[in-house]
């Protein structure tokens, strides 16, 4: 169907609309990270200045804080791929009975929010004196990801052939020789996808680690970002939006080396065995 000039100038106009609401809150951000007077409306700054974000990179507690958001969002991302690889293989290569009320229950599961199980967890954390454990915490995040990530995972499995686990069974590679050496480099996109999914979801959750820390020292920076907020509605604006630009920064990095990855697809053109 042919779009005629007016709907097309619509179109675009529509879509500029769209991205300027997304690109003035980031503009926003810029010029308010180095800006003295930095305030709520958006500005362009007066006099330029690197202290909000020095005074970010020399605060021991936050440059903690980003060190134990690391540890849990990398852990529990580690921690997912291996699992999910793991689980998607029978799912994908193997004839259950199961295996569609297996993935319809997992696919129940991510529906499930976390403020609707946090209680329950908390009371179980206490009972196994587990609070304020990063690594508790990281398994319980792990565990929280799994399930969306096995639904992924699977679906990528299922994109790379079976015939080229039955070549190398052929030359005598067993099954973990055929899941290492075939289907996981196969699947390098797959896993990207899931561990940056994993990764990004993990690093902005300020919920779990909101209730299951009491150490302030153990807090990571989706929740340290909150002492930016003073009473009375006073909030520090310079360096709040300097710790926001330098928590994005990681994910940013993450996308980026690894874009070439997600961004190909599977190319299995003369790979099987005539």
């Amino acid at each position: 169907m042919k779009i005629s000039k007016s709907e097309s100038v619509l179109h675009y106009f529509v879509l500029m609309v769209i991205g300027a609401l997304f690109i003035l809150p980031l503009l926003w951000m810029l010029f308010a990270s180095v800006d003295t007077t930095a305030i709520q409306s958006f500005k362009v700054p007066e006099e330029v200045t690197l202290d909000h974000y020095l005074a970010i990179l020399r605060d021991p507690t936050i440059i903690r804080s980003f060190g134990v958001s690391m540890i849990l969002s990398g852990g529990q991302s580690i921690i997912v791929v291996l699992l999910a690889v793991l689980a998607a293989y029978p799912l994908s290569r193997y004839r259950a009975s199961y295996k569609r009320p297996f993935m319809y229950s997992i696919l129940f599961l991510t529906s499930l929010p976390m403020s609707a199980v946090i209680v329950p967890v908390f009371q179980m954390f206490l009972i196994l004196k587990f609070q304020d454990q990063i690594w508790a915490v990281t398994l319980l995040m792990a565990a929280f990801s799994l399930p969306y990530a096995v639904w992924m995972m699977k679906n990528f499995m299922d994109s790379v052939p079976v015939e080229l686990e039955e070549s190398a069974w052929i030359d005598g590679a067993s099954v973990w020789n055929g899941i290492r050496n075939v289907v996981a480099p196969l699947m390098v996109p797959g896993i990207f996808t899931v561990f940056i999914y994993t990764f990004t979801r993990s690093w902005g959750n300020f919920l779990v680690p909101f209730i299951l820390f009491q150490s302030p020292e153990k807090m990571p920076a989706a929740v340290t970002i909150y002492q930016f907020f003073g009473n009375y509605g006073l909030v520090n604006f310079g360096q709040l939006t300097a710790f926001s630009i330098l928590y994005s920064v990681p994910v940013i990095l993450l996308y980026f080396l690894a874009q070439r990855y997600m961004s190909k697809g599977f190319s299995f053109g003369g790979a099987t065995k005539g």
